[in-house]
């Protein structure tokens, strides 16, 4: 079921991977800013790197930390960034 990758295919895979753990890090550390009522990460930062294919990253950190999950910017947008990177990811895989 292995898949042999070109090499391109390798670094766009690792981009996407790094792209969605900076995300996931950016909800993390905005959860905790907002908890310590210190500068938050502006939702216009959280919102690009949600739609720069980091929509799984977005909606895991959105689940594990219990952030965002009540504003209807994210709530709506983060599901939709989610289905565009699978599309992504499904896209590198195939060609």
């Amino acid at each position: 079921m292995f898949v042999q990758l070109e090499i391109w295919q390798y670094y766009a895979l690792v981009l996407l991977g790094l792209l969605n753990l900076y995300t996931f890090i950016l909800y993390f550390v905005d959860k905790r800013r907002a908890i310590a009522r210190k500068h938050r990460i502006p939702e216009r930062k959280l919102l690009m790197f949600t739609f720069l294919f980091g929509g799984i990253g977005a909606v895991f950190g959105m689940s594990v930390f219990h952030h965002k999950t009540k504003t209807p910017k994210f709530k709506i947008s983060a599901p939709i960034a989610f289905i565009f990177t699978l599309l992504g990811l499904w896209l590198i895989v195939q060609f």
